[in-house]
């Protein structure tokens, strides 16, 4: 094809330096890793390291001085031990800065200002530098972790089965939310330095990010007053949506019925008297009588196996999914194409899945 775009090459003779731990702030250093940028991570030698290299899982090799999560969100970087409150080796740092283009850190200003990594005192050392700065909450102090976000801005609250306590969600989403925020900050940076030949400084914050990130259900409390609840998979809007209903053969699948045509289709796929009832001839009917519409499906998907029954709802191009644990994900090989493996200095392979996927 013909002007396609080679992200892998992109950012070649970039210089990023990273001053940011555990997910949010690293993963940007690893997008523009992956583009080809050098990101040089600083991480804290008095604390071996950023604080992800002991977040293990009991089958990990204990001798491994990083984890499997440390290596989700870290690489191709350059990682230097030091100490910054030694003066030799914040002098490694601020050669770095002087040929930097971009610098990410998510420290405290006070803290910052205090090591000599402050905004005004890194742009002292490089005008042209764009500084990315990640904090949990707008003022900067408070502290945060991902799950205090999610409590914080009602993923926790909405999240989860009915009367039963919230759900966490399985990852660490607002960092991942707010990473992609400062992506697309620093990208906006790089123009105006592009433009104007002058430095910035970016800053996102994780409530800010969780927030934005709430779309429809924001809307559906701003101009509808409804305060979303617990639903586990199922939508406020739309149904059947969301329904998890299992198979002879002990499998789940899920439905996303989201158009007229859909129902339709799925009409078709089982043709049942039942689901042609005037009590779900609309979404808006099918919404208020979501419990005896999925009891319906779930006494008709149990009579066959997941193949047999995803081939058909495929075959209808209804939306449908095969509820899949992570060894199934990575047996498809659409996701094997998403694995990066880097050799580690110990030797070690490691992999993880790729940011950058356009």
């Amino acid at each position: 094809m013909k002007n396609q775009l080679n992200s892998q090459g992109f950012f070649k003779g970039l210089k990023v330096v990273e001053l940011a731990n555990i997910l949010a702030g690293p993963s940007v250093g690893m997008f523009f890793a992956e583009m080809g940028a050098e990101v040089i991570k600083i991480e804290n030698k008095t604390t071996n390291g950023d604080i992800t290299r002991s977040w293990k899982l009991p089958n990990e090799p204990k001798d491994n001085n990083y984890s499997a999560y440390y290596c989700s969100i870290n690489y191709h970087k350059k990682v230097l031990l030091l100490d910054l409150n030694k003066a030799a080796d914040l002098e490694v740092v601020y050669e770095h800065i002087r040929s930097a283009d971009i610098v990410i850190t998510n420290f405290k200003s006070a803290s910052a200002d205090k090591i000599g990594i402050g905004f005004e005192q890194l742009q002292a050392l490089n005008s042209t530098l764009i500084i990315g700065h990640l904090k949990g909450f707008p003022d900067g102090e408070r502290p945060a972790f991902d799950v205090v976000l999610q409590a914080e801005t009602g993923f926790l609250y909405m999240t989860g089965e009915k009367n039963r306590p919230p759900a966490k969600l399985p990852v660490a989403l607002i960092d991942v939310l707010a990473a992609h925020q400062l992506k697309e900050a620093l990208l906006i940076a790089l123009l105006h330095q592009a433009r104007t030949g002058k430095g910035s400084v970016v800053s996102v914050s994780l409530y800010e990010a969780a927030i934005a990130s709430l779309v429809n259900q924001a809307t559906n409390w701003l101009m509808a007053n409804h305060i979303p609840q617990k639903m586990g998979t199922q939508h406020p809007n739309i149904a059947p949506y969301g329904d998890l209903l299992f198979t002879k053969d002990d499998k789940m699948i899920v439905l996303a019925v989201g158009t007229e045509r859909h129902y339709q289709s799925l009409c078709k796929v089982f043709p049942l008297d039942a689901l042609k009832n005037k009590v779900f001839s609309t979404n808006t009917l099918r919404v208020q009588n979501r419990d005896q519409l999925v009891e319906i499906l779930a006494k008709a998907f149990l009579k066959e196996n997941s193949e047999t029954i995803m081939k058909r709802l495929l075959d209808a191009k209804i939306p449908a999914g095969l509820v899949r644990n992570m060894k199934e994900v990575f047996s498809e090989k659409s996701a094997q194409n998403m694995i990066l493996e880097e050799v580690f200095e110990d030797g070690r392979m490691t992999k993880r899945v790729k940011t950058v996927v356009f």
